[in-house]
Parts: C-alpha cells; sequence; structure tokens
C-alpha cells in the first residue's frame, strides 16, 4: 500500500504517509508548559506509529488564550525538548510543532482584524516567528510547520477579507507580502536545511473568501519561497462564527467551521478534490512540493485512494487517530476490521472551543488518553440471541434495540441501502440507535458489532430489514402540546 511507503522531506524521511495534524488538546498549563498529559498524548501517538506528528499549535506570543503551548520564549526549550525526546525514543515517528500567531478577541463579540495592526506589529510578528522556528530547530524537532490557515493571523493576510490598504493588503502580492518576510526571516534564523512546512486554507468557504481560483496562486508562491510541505485545510474562519453572549467567538462555529471540521452529515475525503487540484497545478508549474489534505479521511480505502490517484502525498487524519491511535499499525498489520471508527461526533471539537481538555468520546470513561493497546484481549460476546436486534419505524424514523454484550465499550451500527455497500454508521454506548435518513422506496438492512476497548469487535448480530412507506399526506399531522 502507498500508505506504508516513506516519504522524504529535505532532511525528513517519514516512515510512512499518514499524518496526525494539529489538534489542540487543551492539556497544556495557563502558562503554555509541557505537562505530563501533552507527553502522554504525543508519545502514544509514536507508539501507534504515526508517519508525522504536528504537535497542537505553540504561540509565538505571550497573548492569553488558555491552556495552549507556548514558544513564545528560550525558557519553554527544555519542555519541548523532552516531548521530542520522548518521540524519538518510542518509535520513528516524526515530529513537528505548528507555529501560530493570533490577534485579540473579546467576550463582547469585538475581534482585533488585520487592518489594527501597526507596521511595528507586523514587524515584531515577523521576528516572532523566526525565533520560534529556532526554538523549534534547538529543541530537537524534525521541521517546523507555520499556521496560516483557519482564522489565525497569516491566513488573515492571505485572505481575500484582508481590508489593509497598504502594501500588505490591496492585491494578491500585497497579501503574501508578510508570509514572505515572515519565510526569509526563518530562513535566516534556521539555515537551508531544517524542513520547514504550512499549513493553508484551500477554500475558505465565507462570503467574499478564496477559493481554489486563488489558493492554487498562493501555494505556487510558498513553494517558490521554499517551504518544505504544504498541509491543506479548509474554513475555520472568524467571520461567519457565531457570537454567544458572554463568550469570545469560536472560528469553528460557522458554516466555514462545518467545513473544517465536517461532521457525519457529510461524505468522506469531501475536500480530496481541492487538494488534487492545487498539487495538480504545482506539479504543472514544474513544484514538486509533497502535499497533504484532510476532511474525513480515517477509512483506510479512502486514504489509499487518495494516495494512489495523486491527488495528495500524504495524508491528515485528525479525529480519526485521536479515537484509534494505533490506525497505522493495525491497517498495515491487516487488523482493519480492530479500528476504532472515528463517527464525526465532534465532542472533541465542542471541547476544544470550551477550552476544556480534549478527549475522544469512544474511548472507555474516565479517560484522559486513548487506551493501550492489547491484540490478544478477547471479543465481547453477545448471549444466545445474537444480540437480539430489532427495529421499528417511528415518526419518520429508524429504531434499533438490542441486547448488551458483555465485556462492550462501545457498538457499532452498520447498514446498507438497497442491499449495497455495508458502512459503518454511528458508534454508541447504548444498546439503541436511531435513524432519521431514511425514505420511502429504499431497502435498509442494519445489523450491529459490540466493540472492546480497543477495538475487537465481536460478529455480527442478527440482521434486521425495514422497508419505510410513503406517509399518509390527506392527513393532517397532530399538533404539539402547549408547554
Amino acid at each position: 500500500m502507498k500508505l506504508f511507503e516513506p516519504l522524504a522531506i529535505k532532511g525528513m524521511v517519514l516512515p510512512n504517509r499518514v499524518m496526525v495534524p494539529a489538534m489542540v488538546t487543551r492539556l497544556a498549563d495557563e502558562e503554555g508548559w509541557v505537562t505530563q498529559d501533552i507527553l502522554d498524548r504525543y508519545v502514544r501517538y509514536a507508539e501507534g506509529e504515526v508517519g508525522l506528528i504536528v504537535v497542537e499549535a505553540m504561540a509565538i506570543h505571550q497573548s492569553k488564550s488558555g491552556p495552549l503551548l507556548r514558544i513564545s520564549d528560550d525558557k519553554f526549550i527544555p519542555g519541548l525538548a523532552e516531548l521530542t525526546k520522548r518521540v524519538h525514543d518510542t518509535s520513528a515517528s516524526k515530529v513537528v510543532p505548528q507555529i501560530i500567531h493570533f490577534m485579540k478577541i473579546s467576550k463582547s463579540g469585538w475581534r482585533q482584524t488585520v487592518d489594527m495592526l501597526s507596521l511595528d506589529d507586523i514587524d515584531l510578528i515577523v521576528e516572532q516567528f523566526g525565533d520560534a522556528v529556532r526554538r523549534a530547530r534547538e529543541a530537537g524537532f524534525d521541521g517546523a510547520e507555520l499556521h496560516s490557515a483557519h482564522a489565525y493571523t497569516l491566513s488573515s493576510f492571505l485572505s481575500r477579507r484582508n481590508a489593509r490598504k497598504d502594501e500588505y493588503g490591496g492585491t494578491l502580492e500585497g497579501r503574501l507580502r508578510l508570509i514572505g518576510r515572515v519565510m526569509e526571516n526563518v530562513r535566516r534564523k534556521v539555515g537551508d536545511d531544517f524542513p520547514v512546512g504550512i499549513r493553508i486554507v484551500a477554500d475558505e468557504f465565507i462570503k467574499d473568501g478564496y477559493t481554489t481560483s486563488e489558493s492554487k496562486l498562493i501555494a505556487l508562491r510558498l513553494a517558490q519561497l521554499g517551504f518544505d510541505f504544504l498541509s491543506l485545510s479548509v474554513g475555520g474562519k472568524f467571520e461567519d462564527a457565531i457570537h454567544q453572549p458572554g463568550h469570545i467567538l469560536v472560528p469553528y462555529s460557522g458554516y466555514s467551521g462545518d467545513r473544517c471540521m465536517p461532521g457525519n452529515w457529510y461524505p468522506n475525503g469531501l475536500h480530496a478534490n481541492l487538494a488534487g487540484e492545487i498539487k495538480s497545478f504545482l506539479n504543472a508549474k514544474g513544484c514538486a512540493i509533497p502535499v497533504a489534505g484532510a476532511g474525513k479521511l480515517s477509512d483506510p480505502v479512502e486514504a489509499e485512494r487518495v494516495l494512489a490517484d495523486g491527488s495528495m502525498d500524504f495524508v491528515g487524519i485528525a479525529r480519526g487517530l485521536l479515537a484509534d491511535p494505533d490506525w497505522v499499525k493495525k491497517v498495515r498489520n491487516g487488523q482493519a476490521d480492530r479500528l476504532i471508527h472515528c463517527d464525526y461526533c465532534n465532542v472533541c471539537k465542542h471541547l476544544d472551543g470550551t477550552h476544556k481538555k480534549v478527549i475522544c468520546f469512544l474511548w472507555p470513561r474516565p479517560g484522559l488518553q486513548a487506551p493501550a493497546d492489547d491484540p490478544a484481549a478477547a471479543a465481547p460476546a453477545w448471549g444466545a440471541d445474537r444480540g437480539g436486534l430489532v427495529a421499528s419505524v417511528e415518526g419518520g424514523s429508524a429504531v434499533l434495540k438490542w441486547t448488551a454484550a458483555a465485556g462492550a465499550e462501545r457498538y457499532d451500527v452498520y447498514r446498507a441501502d438497497d442491499e449495497g455497500e455495508v458502512k459503518v454508521e454511528d458508534a454508541v454506548k447504548s444498546a439503541r440507535w436511531i435513524d432519521n435518513e431514511i425514505i420511502a422506496g429504499m431497502r435498509y438492512r442494519y445489523y450491529v458489532r459490540a466493540c472492546g476497548p480497543t477495538g475487537q469487535a465481536s460478529p455480527p448480530s442478527n440482521s434486521v430489514v425495514i422497508e419505510p412507506t410513503l406517509p399518509d399526506y390527506r392527513a393532517a399531522p397532530v399538533a404539539a402540546a402547549a408547554v
């Protein structure tokens, strides 16, 4: 499989093509120090032999943002060095920090925008990025990634919504000026032999935002500037964020945030075509910069497909690897049947947005880290009724119920439409599930598998089939009772 071919990025050789993109864990302390919980989270990815681990966003300045890692002062280097040592001592995984600058926001809904920054502010940002990458090198990281995606400063300069009227706005060249200055400063401080990548959005997914027609050109300039890899995301902007009174703006609360971390109602691999379009454009211009993309790629078949068809050079799997850090080992060893399938419930997204410690809903409770893998563990067992799965149609939904299985941590619910491809639809903790996406004229077949803490799954339960009928539109709906 192409997933398990090595990939050379300057002097950094990834042992496979799987990357865990930066995900804020909220496991740092309020001052930004590396904690034991941080070490445990990233060592867990290394135990799973992920090819490239991108450590959550590290701030280059002192602005407060809750429990967020810092790389803004030399005093943070020893803690970060311990992190890199622990990862390198665990496996061949490579590890880079994501380095970030963000602007001020308020609980009133006010936020600082790029046109409010002075030229002195910009000069300071340029120096801070260079110093931060220098610290990353001194801490033993294998490279660094600059965060120029979503709602953050570098991305806001690149945006078509950049309202500056000076040399840092107005034209595409103007919007690219800051990142050009940043990269020059970075190279001056760390040299040309240290791998430096960058994350951008392929499509802003906001009104008047840029799409691939411009992100292709932005990517070309980034390659010309000497960036060593390109990591693509989408959306996640402040411009369409939904403000809740008394709370700070969360850039993943609007439609662009939906696209950035798509929920279970979106199709798998929904942004792969954007990555493929950008990569094809770069290749046509003679740029061989490795390109990664993300967005519901945790299905091994889908991940392999986007590599095999040339859409990407390596794949970003964030929530899927949070759910199961052993994804790489299980797929490589032919144990995909033991994968803990992310169901894209986005509990992790909500925890991050509320500055709470980020965990996965599918892990055993209580637990701050994914459980250690145990390939020899026994799968949960059904009783004599093989789960006793039953289904009924109630109010336009299919309601499934089954008998709990001994040793089950969760249940994977499978569905096939009109006897087509069987897919995992959801993962639940209780012995009940409701399917709200059924319609008359279709035939639906379901079964359930009981799963242990590290993915061992029971045989399928008994299967049930439902065939919804057309509603009687002649009858007036029953009015809801007044409350």
